[in-house]
């Protein structure tokens, strides 16, 4: 997989495949025409240095202290000393994964030639990437403003030979780790400490990694309601898109038209033309709407990730053309925050009326099925407390969705008096979605039972392919057993792409 950075094109998909990159199968480089605009930003930094005026984040101190200004002989250390200073992050590592989808995102940012850094120590960053060497980035400590500071200087640490990194498995200093790959450490001169840490690349890459999962998680709990439909014998007469088209919502059409994709060939919701049930419950009548407010949130944050991924978010910026070095705001990550306060809520929604299906399943009295899916009920207690798990999740939401984004403590002397919490926000939709995925695979548990009761009435084409992808895992349930294995290795089948996949075959694309 090649992909060429020039801080204009990168997309959530790209992020996606550079973060779960595997065997060194990624191949990253710099564009030429990117690579001329870093030069020159490089070579008017130098311009200023060299006549000696005070310019903010070059030959001055940071933050509270830019109104000092540095002499040129200390400006090399200059940037060291803020390296180190700002490595201040606390906590448990974020995951390779998340660390790998920081890096490329600062690298495609330096890369549009407005923040006058070295470009050979951007290319370190891309061997790094290239190489499979991932530093070790503690995940708190960011406040979402003045760039991620503290996970950023982690990263950039390492790139000076003075951090910490995983290779091979192992983690070792990243002096060894560069030597080992041929290269040389990174010497910081003007600008280049500050470059490497001032921006939004650690919220950003939550956020990428976020929509894209949250995309995944919209297609399955379209699956999800559609086999728990069948498994009570339900009605998909609710996602008739003469209902929809009257509401035309772009999210609630998305998930319409999936719904009737995915039911088309039921057996099954045929099979009650005249039962006593007048209505379903909410959690089955009202899925395009719910879901669809849900993917309301998702588009919109796709929205806002998409311009951030190409952002130019560093402080001061260098414009070549005008002879400017102007200071603002860019780092400020209040669009993200937002945003992701904003998604965690849509998926901790899709969590919410996941659990009403499931408890709808465990109830004989509408499911008419065993109590709690189980033929021998007393003996076995079947999945009651799988039910209980979702739960207990879908309530951790509850307080996870308090938004990060309103709150703000200034620091630097109240120089930095606003600050967006942004890290925080995806921190916590990352745990929203874990949490959604093992709430869907419940689900996915239950339901796939469900259709074992209604035996020898079949699903839709579509969802029999989804038993089928389920039941290769994890066989029907006959008499009690361990089930937390069983919720694991359906989360395994969801991570693996396999159940949208399974749909797809008989679908097509879903929405």
């Amino acid at each position: 997989m090649k992909i060429v950075l020039d801080g204009l094109s990168l997309t959530i998909n790209q992020v996606h495949q550079v973060a779960y990159a595997k065997n060194k199968s990624v191949s990253l480089s710099i564009g030429s025409e990117a690579l001329k605009k870093m030069q020159a930003s490089r070579s008017f930094v130098f311009d200023i240095v060299n006549k000696g005026e005070p310019v903010y984040g070059i030959n001055t101190g940071f933050g509270a202290l830019s109104s000092m200004h540095i002499a040129k002989k200390d400006l090399a250390q200059l940037q060291v000393n803020l390296i180190r200073s700002h490595c201040t992050g606390v906590g448990k590592p974020f995951s390779k994964e998340i660390t790998r989808a920081i890096m490329l995102l600062r690298a495609n940012c330096l890369t549009s030639g407005f923040s006058g850094v070295e470009p050979s120590t951007v290319e370190l960053l891309i061997d790094f990437l290239n190489h499979d060497i991932t530093p070790v980035v503690p995940e708190k400590g960011s406040v979402g403003a003045s760039g991620d500071l503290a996970p950023l200087s982690h990263i950039a640490l390492a790139l000076i030979g003075e951090g910490e990194v995983e290779m091979d498995g192992k983690i070792v200093n990243s002096s060894f780790a560069i030597n080992h790959i041929g290269k040389t450490p990174a010497v910081l001169g003007p600008k280049d400490g500050l470059a490497l840490i001032n921006g939004t690349a650690c919220m950003a890459a939550l956020g990428a990694l976020a929509v894209f999962e949250a995309k995944q998680i919209m297609k399955i709990a379209d699956i999800c309601a559609t086999l728990t439909m069948d498994g009570v014998k339900g009605t998909d007469k609710a996602y008739n898109p003469k209902i929809t088209l009257l509401k035309p919502h772009k999210g609630q059409i998305l998930s319409m038209e999936n719904l009737n994709m995915l039911t088309k060939g039921s057996l099954l919701k045929d099979s009650h033309p005249d039962c006593h049930k007048v209505q379903d419950p909410y959690s089955l009548r009202c899925v395009p709407q719910v879901h669809g407010a849900c993917r309301q949130t998702l588009i919109h944050a796709e929205e806002v990730v998409n311009t951030e991924l190409n952002a130019v978010t560093d402080n001061p910026l260098i414009f070549v053309e005008s002879g400017e070095v102007i200071s603002g705001g860019n780092f400020h990550g209040e669009a993200l925050a937002l945003v992701m306060d904003y998604l965690a809520m849509g998926v901790a929604e899709i969590c919410n009326i996941s659990e009403r299906r499931i408890e709808k399943m465990m109830n004989p009295v509408f499911s008419e099925l065993p109590a709690f899916l189980t033929k021998n009920s007393g003996l076995n207690s079947g999945l009651m407390i799988a039910h209980v798990t979702a739960a207990a999740l879908v309530s951790e939401n509850k307080y996870l969705c308090h938004p990060a984004s309103v709150d703000s403590v200034p620091t630097s002397t109240d120089k930095e008096d606003h600050v967006s919490m942004g890290v925080t926000a995806g921190r916590k939709l990352h745990e929203v979605i874990d949490n959604a995925k093992t709430v869907l695979a419940i689900e996915l548990l239950c339901n796939t039972q469900a259709l074992d009761l209604q035996r020898p009435l079949t699903s839709s084409p579509a969802l029999e392919e989804v038993y089928k992808a389920i039941r290769a895992h994890v066989p029907p349930i006959e008499d009690d057993r361990i089930f937390y294995k069983d919720i694991n290795n359906v989360i395994k089948v969801i991570n693996s792409g396999e159940i949208i996949k399974a749909a797809e075959l008989h679908t097509g694309v879903l929405n």
